[in-house]
């Protein structure tokens, strides 16, 4: 990922001035890569190493978004709202 690309997403989803490792900041993040890794798996169905990557991505995003909804709520719909996840 881009350092330019990285920057403009935490100071997106960031909940105050220099987080760089809240919940929000994390999700958002996994979820770039995840679609930069789902464009790769389209065009590339047998790699199998990167598909174990982007697995192994969405599960620590799927644990990270349980732990947000069990802790706050709002936050959590807020987002999953943002990123337009569905839930």
């Amino acid at each position: 990922m881009e350092k330019d690309k990285k920057t403009q997403i935490v100071n997106e989803f960031e909940v105050h001035k220099g987080d760089t490792g809240s919940v929000e900041v994390q999700v958002a993040l996994f979820t770039d890569r995840i679609s930069q890794l789902t464009q790769h798996m389209a065009s590339n169905p047998h790699d199998y190493l990167s598909q174990r990557g982007l697995l192994k991505l969405v599960g620590r995003r799927k644990r990270l978004l349980a732990y947000l909804s069990k802790r706050n709520v709002g936050r959590y719909h807020n987002l999953i709202g943002r990123l337009g996840l569905r839930k």
